[in-house]
């Protein structure tokens, strides 16, 4: 593989770097991700209120994840996303044991404002987040004690956006319902587990 140049996010007080061709070929990994994980939906309760969440999700590793009151049973590494935590890992010179896939099946699903910074992932965790299929617009807010402004990022089919050092901490980051239809997403945030659920 090529030695890839990313792009610096300008955030105050984070580091982030998107590369936008960190695959070569994303729609043929799109297909082997989308068959080989066992997607499924589930209820969260926020606010005492319970609901089905905006997106279907699978959880591989080695070891259980638990975020949002929810705790995950892992599942192997697949194949094909064995093989995009290889390139993540190269490009963001971290290991990881864990992976969030989130399949976005349309306009309407979505990810809420929130941060990777879990107990479970130790201070200053590193988040590498591979996008395939439709491009989606990612937010970003500063939390109330950094002096920052809200932004948006488009994540192209086949980029990684690298997220280390007080990212999580500083920033929180969303992806909204669009006004316009799009085709589905995969998503895939690598991280590492340094502590048990």
């Amino acid at each position: 593989m090529e030695t890839l140049s990313g792009t610096r996010l300008d955030m105050p007080g984070a580091d982030a770097v998107l590369y936008e061709d960190a695959f070569t070929d994303p729609a043929a990994l799109f297909r082997a991700v989308e068959a080989e994980a066992d997607w499924h939906c589930e209820d969260i309760t926020i606010f005492g209120r319970t609901h089905a969440m905006p997106r279907l999700i699978c959880w591989m590793g080695d070891m259980p994840y638990r975020y949002s009151g929810l705790t995950h049973a892992p599942a192997p590494f697949s194949p094909a996303v064995q093989a995009a935590r290889s390139v993540a890992e190269k490009l963001s010179e971290a290991h990881f044991n864990g992976v969030l896939l989130n399949l976005y099946r349309d306009d309407r699903d979505s990810m809420g404002w929130h941060a990777d910074d879990e107990a479970s992932l130790g201070l200053e965790p590193v988040i590498a987040s591979v996008s395939l299929g439709a491009v989606r617009r990612m937010r970003f807010k500063p939390k109330p004690h950094v002096n920052g402004e809200a932004f948006g990022v488009d994540l192209p089919a086949g980029s990684l956006l690298v997220m280390k050092g007080e990212t999580q901490a500083n920033w929180l980051h969303a992806v909204p319902k669009t006004a316009k239809p799009v085709g589905p997403r995969i998503n895939l945030t690598f991280r590492k587990i340094v502590a048990g659920v």
